[in-house]
């Protein structure tokens, strides 16, 4: 079986200056990898070129999902493909409820025109506000406008419960959020670990990784992976800090 996710030496620029060095990252089926690095180590451009970002110029390796190239794939075509991206900074769609993006999204991954069950897409909705401790009336409200930070990365993970990707990558999605918040964050994703939903976890700190527990842990330096363990590379960090890290490479 083919790795959910292949990342092959791969570079990227973002207006002539390179940021990625060179990363090479296998994810298989069911796997949970995290990244962790100081600020500026590229993390969230190797997040933003995974979707296909176009302000993030791939200028060697590739990008394989499910032994496919995704590299001349738009956005779209990715995440149709099973690519998700939880953003750090979660954007705002005004006059475009929650109920309707994600039912449109839903939709353009159907054949012709074959479109979800309502009734059914609306009982998933509320299961998954319920099981994140969301209000039943944010499905009605414009996506993200007027949410606070903590409401804005909750409702990522009921995009994520809906839509049921193969891979998902979640940059930083621990920012801001409170403890009661995480630990529903945490909730969502443990729900969907099944064996085969694979996900790579971005962050500066090993607090989400206490509620996440990966199978690998990596840590990115100056565009690069530059070490690799198990879930106990976290507390190592979290302990001797990154300085430690620099000082072996």
């Amino acid at each position: 079986m083919a790795p959910v996710l292949e990342v092959r030496n791969l570079r990227t620029q973002i207006e002539g200056q390179e940021i990625l060095k060179g990363v090479n990252l296998t994810i298989n089926p069911g796997e949970f990898h995290a990244i962790m690095g100081p600020n500026g180590s590229g993390k969230s451009t190797l997040a933003y070129t995974i979707m296909g970002h176009p302000h993030y110029e791939v200028i060697g390796g590739d990008i394989l999902v499910d032994g496919e190239s995704i590299l001349e794939m738009e956005p779209d075509e990715r995440s149709a493909k099973g690519v998700f991206l939880a953003f750090q900074y979660p954007l705002e769609f005004s006059g475009v409820s929650m109920a309707n993006f994600l039912r449109t999204a839903l939709n353009a991954r159907l054949e012709g025109d074959e479109e979800v069950d309502i009734l059914e897409f609306h009982d998933q909705l509320e299961e998954q506000l319920a099981r994140i401790k969301m209000d039943p009336s944010f499905a009605n409200r414009s996506l993200n406008e007027g949410f606070s930070g903590g409401e804005k990365k909750k409702a990522e993970m009921v995009q994520m419960a809906m839509l049921k990707p193969r891979i998902a990558v979640m940059d930083e999605t621990d920012s801001g959020l409170d403890i009661d918040s995480l630990q529903s964050v945490a909730e969502v994703v443990n729900a969907m670990r099944d064996g085969t939903f694979a996900t790579l976890i971005i962050t500066h700190y090993k607090r989400i990784l206490e509620y996440i527990r990966p199978d690998f842990v990596h840590v990115m330096v100056d565009g690069r992976i530059v070490k690799s363990g198990g879930p106990e590379l976290a507390d190592e960090i979290e302990a001797k800090g990154y300085d430690w890290i620099r000082q072996q490479v």
